[in-house]
């Protein structure tokens, strides 16, 4: 079963340290190849802070540099998106310093998440459920933010997904889950690190430990801890390594639980 995931979200198991130049490059060229395709002359991706966001970002700055040099007229536009303030603000401030994006969009999403939240028939929900709940819902805010940018400016919305947190099923459906292209998917986190470190990201920026912190409850709940297993124990499962009996039934449950948000809306046959 391990083989058979890994090869279900096309895992680069040929990776390792010392093939990151060219690893660039090949991702490089997939994003600027899907924007010329698409006929579209914008790449945009909201910046959080974290690695993920952090190298494709720089990803998408370096494509649309190269881009333009051959004549093909792009530009990337980055989105800061916070839910009324947010706790890592320095960290979002100091990826942007490294990426250098060619435009960077601030739009906060509290009126519209609140809005929609004091709109809902909560009734006796759990005051922890209806958290989950708004912590989907500021996803799916900022993916709509993202999109209504794009179709403003003929653009392509640009996803963060990697391999760990599609095992792992660790995103929103139709939230961070949706976008148009996806140019970490098949990358261990580990992998993303390493291209980070490449690109010459600054070393705490790379090494942050990863939160999607959309739980007002539990703020800065760290993805492992959501988890109950590392990012390492993840990597070990999706490059084929040996793992504990207790890792491996974390994931693969994950796998399987979350198998809806990896597959087309359903239709009858």
């Amino acid at each position: 079963m391990q083989d058979r995931i890994a090869q279900e979200l096309n895992i680069n198991r040929q990776l390792v340290k010392g093939g990151e130049a060219k690893e660039i490059q090949r991702r490089i060229d997939f994003i600027k190849r899907t924007l010329r395709s698409s006929n579209c002359k914008a790449l945009v991706l909201g910046i959080s802070g974290g690695v993920d966001s952090l190298v494709a970002g720089r990803l998408c700055q370096l494509a649309v540099e190269q881009l333009r040099s051959q004549d093909y007229a792009a530009r990337f536009i980055a989105m800061r998106l916070p839910y009324k303030s947010q706790a890592d603000e320095h960290d979002a401030t100091a990826s942007l310093d490294f990426i250098r994006p060619d435009q960077i969009d601030t739009l906060n999403i509290a009126a519209s998440v609140d809005g929609l939240m004091s709109s809902l028939p909560a009734g006796e929900v759990d005051a922890e459920r209806v958290d989950f709940i708004k912590g989907n819902v500021k996803a799916r805010a900022r993916m709509i933010a993202q999109y209504a940018v794009a179709n403003l400016q003929n653009g392509l919305v640009v996803g963060t997904d990697q391999g760990a947190e599609a095992l792992m099923g660790f995103f929103t459906k139709f939230g961070d889950g949706a976008c148009d292209l996806a140019p970490l998917s098949g990358l261990t986190k580990t992998q993303v690190r390493l291209l980070g470190t490449a690109l010459g990201a600054p070393d705490n920026l790379v090494k942050k430990a990863p939160t999607a912190d959309l739980e007002e409850l539990a703020p800065g709940k760290l993805d492992e801890v959501a988890y109950g297993c590392t990012y390492d124990d993840i990597d070990a499962y999706l490059m084929g390594e040996p793992v504990s009996e207790h890792v491996r039934t974390i994931v693969e449950s994950a796998y399987s639980k979350t198998a809806h948000k990896r597959a087309l809306p359903i239709v009858p046959l």
